[in-house]
């Protein structure tokens, strides 16, 4: 397998100017793109409502609230890998309050090597959440499929009498016949029956 590098999107929440733009020139434009860069969590949720972020920093304090909410919030409505900086002497009372909602926190101040080394977690996270997300998007496409299958072997039977067996025959038979998918199948019973 080729190895392909993403490109992740990155909402950066910082009311320090410093620290934002010290944080953005860790992250290479052909790695880490658009980065947007707000100073408030009001401006963040709004922000966050107008597209999805592969990757959220939060660098606390905020102006209108310490931040650690919209960590949570963040983390609860979106698939983006999310990550909490907070002063060291809050580090462990915030630790213990986001983890079990899979907000990352990272103690402040920092190194630079420790910063990068987050990013890097932060890519890994989303690529697992990428990844469960594609295997969710499968269960539920099934899922649909079977629905309606069954609701295709239900008209078969109110409408030509077979029983679920010979229905649910016909519509193996019929996929097979016309190299169709069963959904296919099921599709046309219920607008030719419906």
């Amino acid at each position: 397998m080729v190895f392909q590098e993403r490109t992740y999107s990155v909402l950066l929440v910082s009311a320090g100017e410093k620290f934002a733009k010290t944080l953005a020139e860790l992250m290479p434009p052909a790695r880490f793109w658009p980065v947007t860069v707000v100073k408030s969590a009001d401006e963040a949720r709004r922000v966050r409502l107008s597209g999805g972020y592969d990757i959220i920093l939060i660098n606390t304090p905020l102006p209108d609230e310490l931040g650690v909410q919209l960590a949570i919030d963040l983390c609860a409505h979106s698939d983006a890998g999310v990550q909490l900086l907070v002063r060291t002497e809050l580090f462990q009372e915030v630790y213990d309050k986001v983890t079990e909602h899979g907000v990352l926190a990272l103690a402040k101040p920092t190194s630079t090597p420790m910063l990068v080394q987050s990013l890097r977690a932060l890519c890994a996270v989303r690529e697992r959440l990428r990844r469960a997300e594609a295997k969710q998007a499968t269960v539920e496409e099934k899922i649909q499929e079977i629905r309606l299958v069954n609701r295709a072997k239900w008209t078969l039977i109110q409408c030509r009498g077979m029983s679920e067996e010979q229905a649910h025959r016909y519509i193996e038979k019929q996929a097979m016949d016309t190299r169709s998918s069963r959904r296919e199948v099921a599709a046309r019973i219920l607008e030719e029956c419906g």
